[in-house]
């Protein structure tokens, strides 16, 4: 099925709809004997040792987190250490869970579902300081990379790319891959789109990081998905390339490529044994692109129409109040990041409206990418039930990012609401707010094709990325939810009418327990 005929996103997507009887028909328990490791592990290769005791940036984590990293005129090259900032503040582990048993689990930098951290980063460069020319794959369990191909194979990407200009000039270019079968586990046909929530993390990160090491980077979406999974050599019946990221910036073009030869190299068994969900597939196929000319058109389609969450708010509106900048935390990322993590209890204490006034200014802008608008509106519209905000009306709300400002559409107390609409998880009652992403999905497909699926969950999940980083570096909790797709958009209509969920995010006062 080619990209454009976008049945398929519409399918898939109402196929995995969350409901109370679909959860009724699924299975009710985990094969916890076949739960898969949480890593790809390449058992034949040397590791490359990468540190993980890195010097604190001047750079405070909300200033990295808005920073728009323009390209240079001159050039920036990353060396292996900036390569292992990268790399570790994105996806490494950066501490481990002791449980009262005694086990010890291991923490990455970034929020995923399940914890099942499923997404996997390679690396395709020229010779840099430090790193000799070659394709790499980040080992998160032990902090290194490890050489795949010897020689400067950037031009495969610069091809599979129809020579998009952040990758045509990039010293190093990293691919993110997922691991499909490592969150189906748990959360079967519907994990594709956790392909894209859990990238989305991973990505806010990248950006950050990059931000407070003056790497420009530019993510791109749009590539020949053959090219690329060949490339890395990847069984794309169970791995697949999601998106690339462009880091640094050279005036000196990728030299022609060595030939791309099969590796068959060999990699640690995830699991006991493999379920297929052919959804996954199916729907990855459907959103591939297949030819340079095809990456060309789809990269050069007119914009998204301009759209507002309505065409006439309810006066007055409530202008967002972010702090001054004097009174902002002034942590680095590093330590944020190093901070964070995904709160499993809220306190049902109130923030400020200021503080989620900047979380939010701080969050929506400043994704460098080939299809996302990096200064305008964002894909989806945001919308909040809120619980305990000081200085709001509890209630729901929509925002209005053009205007800076909320829209008041129903006063109440929804806590419990949030939480069924959360898959009754007491998370979402006792949160300060509940934030919807919800997009007009059919105009984003009209616009990018099947492949406007992963475009709208991947700019969600970077926004709600960012928002995590953001409430930890006020000392906050944050986590991302699952929902009852159609109750939501039933509880916000008819203002959200036709509009679909991309992520919910969770922000509060994490519960504190005493370690012992």
């Amino acid at each position: 099925m080619r990209n454009s005929e976008t049945s398929a996103a519409l399918q898939y997507h109402n196929a995995t709809k969350h409901s109370q009887e679909s959860l009724l028909a699924g299975p009710r328990f985990l094969d916890m004997a076949n739960r898969p490791i949480p890593y790809k592990i390449y058992s034949s290769l040397e590791p490359i040792p990468l540190p993980t005791d890195f010097p604190l940036s001047d750079v405070a984590a909300l200033d990295a987190i808005a920073t728009f990293n323009t390209v240079p005129s001159d050039e920036r090259i990353p060396d292996l250490q900036t390569l292992a900032q990268l790399c570790f503040f994105s996806n490494g582990i950066t501490k481990w869970l002791r449980f009262a048993s005694g086990a010890l689990f291991p923490m990455r930098a970034a929020a995923c579902t399940g914890a099942l951290f499923h997404i996997e980063l390679y690396i395709v460069c020229g010779d840099l300081p430090g790193l000799s020319a070659g394709i790499y794959h980040f080992g998160a369990h032990d902090n290194s990379l490890r050489q795949l191909r010897i020689g400067d194979f950037r031009q495969v990407l610069v091809q599979a790319t129809a020579a998009q200009p952040a990758i045509a000039h990039a010293p190093a270019i990293m691919v993110c891959t997922s691991t499909f079968w490592r969150n189906a586990w748990k959360y079967r046909p519907r994990a594709y789109r956790h392909t894209f929530w859990d990238d989305g993390t991973i990505l806010a990160n990248t950006l950050a990081i990059a931000a407070a090491t003056r790497v420009p980077t530019t993510i791109v979406l749009g590539f020949v998905d053959e090219s690329v999974n060949r490339l890395l050599d990847i069984d794309v019946q169970h791995e697949a390339a999601v998106n690339l990221v462009a880091l640094g910036h050279t005036n000196q073009e990728a030299p022609a490529a060595p030939p791309v030869v099969p590796l068959h190299l060999p990699t640690a068994q995830l699991s006991p044994k493999e379920v297929d969900y052919p959804q996954i597939w199916a729907m990855h196929q459907a959103s591939s692109l297949t030819t340079e000319a095809e990456v060309a058109a789809w990269r050069g389609r007119p914009s998204l129409p301009e759209h507002r969450p309505s065409s006439s708010p309810r006066e007055p509106l409530i202008p967002l109040s972010p702090l001054d900048p004097a009174a902002l935390p002034n942590d680095p990322i590093e330590t944020v990041i190093r901070r964070r993590g995904s709160t499993r209890q809220f306190t049902q204490e109130p923030i400020s409206f200021a503080q989620l006034s900047t979380m939010l200014t701080h969050s929506l802008h400043s994704i460098p990418s080939d299809c996302f608008d990096p200064i305008g509106t964002p894909m989806s519209d945001l919308y909040f039930i809120v619980n305990a905000i000081d200085g709001l009306t509890p209630g729901t709300y929509v925002l209005h990012e053009e205007k800076q400002a909320l829209e008041f559409l129903r006063a109440g107390n929804f806590g419990y609401e949030a939480g069924h609409l959360a898959l009754d998880q007491e998370l979402g009652m006792d949160a300060a707010a509940n934030i919807y992403f919800m997009a007009d999905l059919e105009s984003v497909l009209a616009r990018f094709g099947n492949r406007g699926y992963r475009v709208a969950q991947l700019e969600a999940a970077i926004i709600a990325g960012k928002l995590y980083l953001a409430a930890y570096a006020f000392r906050l909790g944050a986590t991302g939810l699952t929902f009852f797709d159609d109750e939501v958009t039933a509880f916000f209509s008819p203002h959200a009418a036709g509009k679909s969920v991309m992520f919910l995010i969770a922000l509060g006062h994490p519960y504190k327990r005493v370690r012992r």
